[in-house]
């Protein structure tokens, strides 16, 4: 028997739903290690916005900075800069944060649960 539309969509829904809950688990456990590791606390993570005012004081040391988002276009390269800030934090590479960019559950995870220890701001 042929399955109907509904049926059709609803699996398509499940494919897609449990590889994406799985996906933010890892990237939330993963980020909540990379705040701990820079000696922040682990739960703010969870809280939106607070979350990026804690990441920004990890990368620029203060959370200010994350306001800079806020303004059109440049929040495009204010965001990707700011995941190279990240990387370099750790001590990684430039290279280590356009794969941050691009295959962030990947890399973050390695940021998180690698040997990778807080260094601190850098200056680019």
């Amino acid at each position: 028997m042929l399955d109907t539309h509904y049926q059709v969509q609803f699996k398509l829904s499940a494919a897609t739903l449990i590889p994406s809950i799985v996906i933010s688990v890892i990237m939330l456990i993963a980020m909540w290690r990379v705040y701990t590791k820079a000696g922040k606390p682990g739960w703010a993570v969870l809280i939106p916005i607070y979350n990026l005012w804690v990441e920004y004081e990890i990368i620029c040391g203060r959370g200010t900075a994350m306001f800079r988002l806020l303004i059109p276009f440049y929040n495009i390269y204010w965001a990707i800069k700011s995941i190279i800030k990240m990387a370099h934090a750790y001590g990684k590479s430039t290279g280590f944060g356009i794969g941050m960019l691009f295959l962030s559950p990947i890399f973050c995870a390695i940021l998180g649960f690698g040997d990778a220890v807080y260094q601190g701001l850098q200056q680019m």
